[in-house]
């Protein structure tokens, strides 16, 4: 049997007046999405537990089968794996993004910088604030990492991309340990103001990368592994890091796709024909697509359809031509979380799923895969990291 999970990021979303009530997901042509409802179990499952933030890391630990409570610490530590960086038991990883900030915070992602502007910038912010108890890893685009000596677990620090248009001063780091983070954030603000990358970037009509933003600390956490769980072994395939930390710790191969991107120009196509390349030798492919939770966070619905468009027809519609040559299959379909339009950012609500089998003759006979419709669906899961064992296991949660 070959195991298939499909994540299009940040997809759900809640009715549009500018869709004419429909949802983004609902409103996009997604006719092979919709067969996998039509002819699969469909459902709705809570990926973030109850007092837990919304993000991609926490749901997607639920989607591959584990449970946030238990084994989430923070962004930071997975992204950290993801990069082959140790954590020593006294240290900690922060996701370090560069932004744009004047009194507010303008852009979480500073123009989606490249990676080469960024390595720049982030080896002279290293250069004049780390060594010692600190050490700044640059990473892709604006997504970076600092690693810290110390305990800041406390420390309340709220992502960027939930910030957008809000107070720079009002959402610095706050409470025990927080003193330290926000001298060096303001501190690079100072170093990165003026430099030249900027001044072009600015000049361009781009915007500049003016400020790092410390946010999603973490300590390494320990988990079992996806072989020990559930029998399999397999890969991810995404592009972006937290989904390789993921599966660092969960044992799982992270499949480098050239063109793969985390953003609208992600090569969806290369993806898909990489995972069906992958199951010739494994029995298990996660595959996580990015762009249309960054169509979210950017309130654009026409780009996040043609996201959602392209994940059906360059990801879905190939594995599921591809599938018919590896015999028995089944096909896990589900959003990690919400990145509504009108939000802006995630938010905690249940999300749909369908599961296919090539060999089972069990279906709901859904017309369409959408957010709502699931919602009459007998089937609510709402430990969101039990959907793996009815994937996997086939038994009734």
């Amino acid at each position: 049997m070959k195991y298939v999970v499909l994540v299009p990021d940040g997809a759900g979303d809640y009715p549009l007046k500018e869709l004419e009530g429909k949802t983004p997901l609902q409103a996009a042509k997604t006719p092979n999405m919709d067969f996998l409802a039509r002819n699969g179990v469909t459902g709705i499952v809570r990926t973030i537990p109850d007092g837990m933030d919304p993000g991609s890391d926490v749901a997607n630990l639920s989607l591959l089968g584990y449970d946030p409570v238990k084994y989430y610490t923070g962004r930071g530590p997975l992204e950290a794996a993801s990069r082959g960086i140790s954590l020593r038991e006294d240290e900690m990883a922060f996701r370090c993004n560069l932004v744009t900030a004047d009194d507010v915070l303008k852009d979480y992602s500073a123009g989606h910088i490249s990676t080469e502007e960024a390595k720049i910038l982030m080896e002279l912010i290293d250069n004049k604030l780390a060594g010692g108890d600190i050490h700044l890893h640059p990473g892709v685009s604006y997504r970076h990492l600092m690693v810290i000596k110390g305990d800041f677990s406390s420390a309340r620090c709220v992502p960027p991309h939930d910030i957008v248009g809000q107070s720079i001063e009002e959402n610095m780091p706050h409470g025990p340990g927080s003193n330290t983070l926000r001298e060096l954030m303001m501190a690079s603000r100072e170093i990165l103001e003026d430099h030249p990358i900027n001044e072009k970037r600015k000049r361009l009509g781009k915007n500049p990368a003016n400020m790092i933003w410390l946010w999603g600390q973490g300590k390494a956490p320990s988990m079992p592994t996806f072989v020990h769980k559930f029998g399999i072994r397999g890969c991810v395939i995404s592009a972006v890091d937290l989904i390789k930390g993921i599966a660092n710790y969960a044992g799982l191969k992270a499949i480098e796709v050239p063109g793969a991107t985390g953003y609208f120009d992600t090569d969806y196509l290369a993806k898909a024909e990489y995972a069906l390349e992958a199951l010739k030798e494994d029995d298990f492919v996660f595959v996580h697509v990015e762009a249309p939770d960054e169509a979210g966070h950017a309130r654009n619905i026409e780009i996040k359809m043609k996201t959602i468009e392209d994940f059906d027809a360059k990801v879905v519609g190939t594995i599921l031509r591809g599938l018919k040559n590896y015999g028995d299959h089944k096909i896990l379909l589900a959003t990690d979380h919400f990145t509504p339009i009108a939000v802006g950012t995630h938010v905690a609500d249940p999300v749909p799923f369908a599961i296919y089998s090539a060999t089972s003759d069990q279906r709901d006979e859904m017309e369409q895969f959408y957010e709502f419709p699931m919602q009459e669906s007998l089937l609510h899961i709402n430990e969101g990291h039990r959907l793996m064992d009815l994937f996997i296991g086939g038994g009734v949660i």
